[in-house]
């Protein structure tokens, strides 16, 4: 851990000890692209935080009527277990029926969403939904917490709102009346479930594992202490492949891994500083993946490297569109709208229709569910898709269903991702990315999240006529929460982060580094600061 981040025992007191002021909006509870995230030492995850949540998620399930089974999922964050101890503590207090996992602690989240679709499946009543006790790949003192309704996925922003202020009214009137068993007596009401046991029987729906079992690739894992270990070992052994874990360490403070860019701990797969492990050891295997704590980030490695996160989407969604061929041809592909526009090229190609939408995969769950989206992705290295057949197979993104396509990929064509991003290079054009976050105040976000892009006094970007000025995506024509402009040849978007006081500039050029950072700097000369 890195020398500015607190001790575990130090976020652990903090957990239970420090109560939070509801008055201070940096306390309160907050609902972002992926559930309320943060740290008990800054007093924003703290015990009374998840009581109040807990509490306010059995509020909308009572006003919602669901009333099935909850499935309460965790990852290896030192926050997480105490934290899932006390949501579990809240459920079962108010009656509610929790289903764990039986054979570990750990939970991935596309666990917890297969699970949520398989048992809703063909039922209109007594729903199942679920709770996920996770930061994602934040640092090792961040904690978080997510719901998923009855559709498997994350919860739109309709339900966060309710559920945000619920449990802020709750915090504000105190936690102490809310009811909350003891760990033991909640532990004995909850009923074990086998969601690693059914994700892993089930993947060939989705996935050609049989492919890839008989080519013999030599395949890696790097789970970076998280709830993917004993999913690719279940895998493994289930499937017969050739694949290694290569890290099996557990440990809160993750110290066995490198730093990231900026000095932090931070378990992201799309990182190379975080992947450095994993890429000193790429001429070892054919293929190698790195997954987030909970696993629904994806981080794939070949011997040219680890791809970008952007990169591998348009090569996942080329090689689906040619090779699902019970896929209708009515289902439309799902990008958010600061992904490559390289994956507006390759849909276009294949005659298919885009579905863009703001950031957060909350914008594909319902077209997932609904089986009308072939596949959702975004750009930090997260998506989902359908199964062979075009029915859902998972709602929330799930990084170990792209590592086994990448596999598949190359079991059935030979190449490698890498070589097939080539190919549409060669193809299509070639994209040069870049995000810049810049610190701003709350005030400033709030400024750019209300700029009006048709009033901007700009006729071009990077010397190319404009040709769209967007505050709303074009997929499903929600607020960006920000703008994007766009050419024939690139595009910037800018957005206020959702959980940090800074603005994102995103940009993308066809024409080249040069031409991408005029992009970045016409950008930045809109910026809120």
């Amino acid at each position: 851990m890195s020398q500015s981040s607190p001790s575990i025992a130090d976020v652990l007191a903090a957990y239970h000890d420090r109560q939070p002021d509801p008055s201070d909006p940096a306390q309160a509870v907050s609902f972002g692209t992926s559930g309320h995230r943060g740290r008990a030492t800054a007093g924003s995850f703290n015990r009374d935080h998840l009581l109040a949540i807990t509490q306010a998620v059995v509020a909308y399930r009572r006003r919602e009527g669901i009333d099935g089974p909850l499935f309460l999922g965790q990852d290896s964050h030192a926050l997480s277990a105490p934290a899932w101890e006390t949501a579990l503590g809240v459920l079962v207090a108010n009656g509610v029926e929790v289903r764990i996992e039986r054979e570990s602690a750990l939970t991935a989240t596309p666990l917890v969403s297969h699970a949520i679709l398989r048992h809703n499946r063909g039922r209109e009543a007594a729903l199942a939904d679920g709770l996920i006790i996770t930061p994602s790949h934040n640092p090792p003192e961040d904690g978080g917490i997510k719901y998923n309704p009855p559709h498997g996925g994350p919860a739109d922003t309709q339900a966060t709102a309710w559920i945000e202020a619920e449990a802020n009214r709750l915090l504000v009137a105190g936690t102490a009346a809310i009811a909350c068993a003891t760990p033991a007596e909640a532990r004995a009401r909850a009923v074990p479930h086998d969601m690693l046991g059914e994700y892993v029987e089930a993947l060939g729906e989705a996935i050609d594992m049989d492919a890839v079992a008989r080519s013999g690739l030599r395949l890696a894992a790097d789970p970076m202490g998280g709830t993917a270990l004993p999913v690719w070992q279940a895998i493994a052994e289930r499937w017969g492949l050739d694949l290694e874990v290569v890290n099996t360490a557990l440990d809160p403070s993750f110290a066995f891994m490198p730093p990231d860019h900026d000095g932090r701990i931070r378990m992201d797969c799309s990182s190379a500083a975080a992947m450095a492990g994993l890429l000193a050891r790429k001429v070892d295997f054919d293929l190698a993946f790195g997954n987030d704590p909970d696993a629904d980030r994806h981080g794939i490695v070949d011997a040219a490297g680890l791809m970008n996160p952007n990169h591998y989407l348009a090569v996942a969604i080329d090689y689906l569109l040619t090779h699902r061929p019970a896929w209708e041809r009515s289902l439309q592909v799902g990008k958010t709208l600061v992904s490559s526009s390289l994956i507006d090229r390759v849909v276009a190609s294949h005659g298919r229709t885009l579905f863009e939408v703001p950031v957060g995969f909350k914008w594909f769950v319902e077209g997932l569910h609904r089986g009308e989206l072939a596949f959702g992705g975004e750009e930090s290295a997260g998506a989902s898709f359908l199964t062979r057949d075009g029915r859902p197979w998972s709602t929330d993104k799930d990084g170990i269903l792209l590592c086994l396509l990448a596999a598949e990929l190359m079991a059935v064509t030979g190449q490698r991702p890498s070589e097939r991003y080539a190919e549409l290079v060669a193809r299509h054009g070639e994209p040069h990315y870049r995000r810049v976050d810049t610190p701003c105040s709350r005030e400033q976000q709030q400024a750019l999240k209300t700029i009006d892009a048709t009033a901007l006094d700009l006729e071009t970007l990077g010397g190319d006529p404009l040709r769209q000025r967007l505050n709303a995506a074009p997929g499903n024509h929600a607020a960006i929460g920000g703008i994007k402009l766009t050419t024939d040849n690139g595009w910037i978007a800018l957005r206020p982060s959702g959980t940090e006081p800074l603005y994102k500039l995103y940009a993308e050029s066809f024409l080249g580094p040069d031409h991408l950072q005029q992009l970045i700097l016409q950008g930045q000369t809109l910026n809120p600061a």
